[in-house]
């Protein structure tokens, strides 16, 4: 994944996987606890609210959302379902996004 390419100077790719993992258990935690919770854009962007982006690691919430949906565990997916179902759309992880927990939404940065 993307997320995993990321590298910080003289980190190891399994030692960027160990901190993904960790984000996402953090994340899955909070939904769980209802500390955190998702929200979309009205293009159905994503977003973690209830975290700050420095404790998320530099790990997008897109990529949280996809670790979530592919491994995560069942109370954690079934929050995320309920989440999109009561918003109503479906979760985009490409595309636009948000620096400040769905504060505001742009499209990915020109390079």
């Amino acid at each position: 994944m993307p997320c995993d390419t990321k590298l910080k100077p003289n980190q190891t790719i399994t030692q960027r996987k160990l901190e993904i993992t960790e984000v996402v258990d953090r994340i899955q935690k909070g939904l769980v606890n209802r500390s955190i919770r998702m929200q979309l854009s009205k293009d159905g962007a994503v977003a973690f609210v209830g975290i700050a982006d420095a404790d998320k690691n530099n790990v997008t919430d897109a990529c949280i959302y996809r670790r979530i949906m592919a491994t995560g565990g069942a109370l954690a997916k079934a929050k995320l379902a309920a989440a999109q179902a009561l918003l109503g759309k479906p979760v985009v992880t490409n595309g636009a996004h948000s620096h400040d927990g769905g504060k505001t939404w742009h499209d990915n940065h020109k390079r």
